[in-house]
């Protein structure tokens, strides 16, 4: 799987920049660039030079060679990712009737479907049992209190 660099470096730069919880337009004026400009550079849609990367590097206060250094890794694991070829057999937003005996539609071989998923990273993924609703409607909302005036 090709990566291009500018995506990788987009990518580091808004990681770095999340993890020291800052916004976008907090770096934009303290590398005097524009926002909508830094953004693109994020998005891998421009190609900054290497005085804007520089520039946004000292205001993340992230050394330009250790940036560098992660996005050569970063593109060198990718260059590593096999992409499974696409079985041409199958149409789109279809899914194959599985081809074991005895299996019925929507059961997966050595596993089953799960109904709700918690978490937004492959490592937070955990099973969860729906939650358990009562019959009865509670509320803390409370009755105003009088003042005497």
């Amino acid at each position: 799987m090709t990566v291009l660099l500018r995506e990788a470096i987009g990518d580091r730069l808004r990681h770095a920049r999340t993890n020291q919880r800052r916004t976008l337009r907090d770096i934009s004026r303290a590398a005097r660039v524009s926002l909508g400009y830094l953004s693109e550079v994020e998005r891998g849609q421009k190609e900054a030079s290497s005085e804007l990367l520089a520039s946004i590097c000292e205001a993340l206060d992230l050394p330009l060679g250790e940036l560098l250094h992660k996005v050569a890794a970063d593109v060198s694991a990718m260059d590593n990712v096999e992409v499974a070829p696409v079985d041409e057999k199958v149409e789109a937003g279809k899914r194959r009737a599985p081809e074991r005996e005895g299996a019925e539609a929507g059961e997966l071989e050595g596993g089953r479907l799960v109904s709700e998923l918690i978490g937004n990273d492959l490592a937070d993924l955990r099973i969860s049992p729906p939650p358990r609703m009562s019959p009865a409607l509670r509320t803390t909302i409370s009755a105003p209190k009088m003042v005497a005036a």
